[in-house]
């Protein structure tokens, strides 16, 4: 039992550790800015997991139209680190379709993301994901992964 606690301790104390010194790449979010970080658990084939990324707001819309911020994730390289860190400066305006709804329907509160392709990166449990967005801003995240099974695709 002695054996197992001192294993176990050791467990969390490096992982605490290693908590704390794979953040000293990544500076605190500057004034008007919000850090987000994710740490992902460890996969036994991380090739097969990708993460994507989605940066929003909540807001009150309609239930009928699509809606979507302007604005863009950029990835950039720590220097010294090379670890990779994503920041979104601002979050342009808001677009949408313009379906025609009863004026009188009541709105609901929906997570309205940028525009665009998802944004997926690759999964790794080693290192955290660091995002940063101006204040107001919130980061989600989606898991994708890949069935081990893959198919043929016909000729023709």
């Amino acid at each position: 039992m002695v054996r197992l606690t001192t294993v176990l301790s050791v467990f969390f104390a490096v992982t605490a550790g290693q908590a704390a010194d794979d953040m000293k790449a990544f500076p605190p979010a500057k004034q008007g800015m919000t850090r987000y970080v994710l740490r992902l658990p460890q996969q036994d084939d991380e090739s097969a997991f990708q993460v994507e990324l989605m940066v929003g707001k909540v807001v009150q819309v309609d239930e009928a139209n699509r809606f979507f911020f302007g604005g863009k994730i950029e990835e950039e390289t720590i220097q010294g680190w090379g670890f990779p860190r994503y920041i979104v400066r601002e979050l342009g305006p808001m677009a949408g379709t313009l379906i025609a709804v009863d004026p009188n329907a009541p709105k609901v509160d929906r997570f309205i993301t940028l525009g665009g392709n998802p944004y997926l990166i690759r999964y790794n449990s080693r290192l955290p994901i660091v995002v940063y967005v101006p204040e107001g801003v919130e980061v989600r995240y989606r898991i994708w992964r890949a069935d081990a099974e893959v198919k043929a695709m016909k000729k023709g």
